[in-house]
């Protein structure tokens, strides 16, 4: 087993790159895969929610080269010796809400009762309201928040494609922290948004209520699949202080 030097923080941000041609020689530690994956999922989500999943597919798998087509044979794809796909799960909130309201019941015994309260309404009630679905509701939403926002300040993303957003950054959150994982333990990744998502929801068989955020290429870089130096416009452009 190929042994790596683990770096720190700063280090493993400048190392990282999206890399887009892997190594089919050298042993690849697909542990380190679940490791990373496993430390992904501490990644800060929206309400605490998780609405997301890690479809793991590695070399050995009989959709990868499948799957590799799909993601129009790119070789970060191609030669990738594992492909997460990253799938939001909007379709679970209510479990997901259903499980924090279970855990704050537990966890807050000793809690004062109005904060226990509180904690168990943000998932008993406003999240229900947030999350559900009905004809018009939101429509219903944005007025409701409008009306509010008059008097105070007041969340005003409140409609669906705005709840969609949110699940997918918090997927994209994870992801981050993902790759971040994998450049630490000596490996490169490279995220990928060609690929046809219908085919792709497909081929895994996901439910209706899942969407792709992105399909993540992971093994060992190589020199070729770094596609020149880095480039980013000037840190002032992106820096503001007030």
């Amino acid at each position: 087993m190929e042994v790596v030097q683990e770096l720190g923080f700063f280090e493993t941000v400048e190392a990282r790159r999206s890399v887009r041609l892997f190594d089919q020689e050298s042993p690849f530690d697909h542990d380190l895969v679940k490791k990373s994956l496993e430390a992904a999922i501490l990644s800060p989500n929206s309400s605490n929610l998780q609405l997301y999943q890690f479809i793991r597919v590695p070399e050995s798998s009989p959709v990868k080269d499948k799957l590799a087509e799909l993601c129009m044979r790119q070789k970060a794809a191609t030669t990738a010796r594992e492909l997460v796909v990253v799938v939001t799960r909007r379709d679970l909130w209510k479990s997901r809400a259903a499980a924090n309201y279970e855990y704050i019941k537990s966890a807050t015994q000793n809690q004062p009762e109005k904060k226990k309260k509180q904690a168990l309404s943000y998932y008993g009630n406003l999240i229900p309201k947030l999350y559900s679905k009905y004809p018009g509701w939101t429509i219903l939403k944005k007025l409701i928040a409008f009306f509010m926002g008059l008097k105070r300040p007041m969340v005003r993303e409140v409609g669906e494609t705005e709840v969609r957003i949110s699940v997918h950054k918090s997927a994209a959150l994870a992801s981050m922290t993902f790759m971040l994982g994998m450049k630490a333990v000596g490996y490169d990744t490279c995220p990928m948004e060609g690929y046809d998502s219908k085919r792709v929801h497909k081929l895994l068989n996901l439910s209706s209520g899942s969407e792709i955020c992105m399909i993540i290429g992971c093994g060992k870089g190589l020199p070729g699949g770094i596609y020149g130096e880095r480039f980013r416009v000037d840190s002032s452009e992106l820096i503001c202080n007030l």
